[in-house]
């Protein structure tokens, strides 16, 4: 594996700091890579190597991070949640949504989550994080 320089991890996490800031504005790989001065190539394959993951991957994961929260809020309907983080397609969002947390948009949203409420925002967001890469929990049957 090809060792990444410290000014490269750099770029690559200026990148991934505005995935996590600006996730519901319309990021691209090539502005991404304009962000980090690399080649969309060379920003793809580096990022990789960094995270483990694709940006486009890591930035879905960040807006199915958001939209779960809003979700659990029940404020917004699912196609409002959909676009407040960024996705303009509410089938390829549910589709992610139910591939990375197992379970629809729309059932996550009915559940109830009242038992999380006391939770302070900081723990919850480490117990409700997305498993990234398709690895959704399935709850077991009954």
């Amino acid at each position: 594996m090809k060792r990444q320089s410290l000014d490269d991890l750099v770029r690559l996490r200026r990148a991934r700091d505005r995935m996590d800031r600006d996730y519901e504005q319309p990021l691209d790989v090539a502005a991404l890579a304009r962000e980090a001065l690399m080649s969309p190539g060379h920003f793809s394959r580096s990022f990789r190597t960094a995270y483990g993951e694709t940006p486009y991957s890591y930035l879905m994961t960040r807006r199915i991070e958001r939209a779960k929260a809003l979700l659990r809020r029940g404020d917004l309907t699912v196609t409002e949640v959909c676009f407040a983080v960024g996705c303009t397609s509410l089938g390829s969002f549910s589709s992610r949504f139910t591939e990375l947390v197992g379970e629809s948009p729309s059932a996550y949203r009915a559940r109830d989550h009242e038992v999380g409420a006391a939770i302070p925002a900081c723990i919850a967001k480490i117990h409700t994080r997305p498993v990234r890469n398709g690895e959704a929990h399935r709850p077991a049957a009954p």
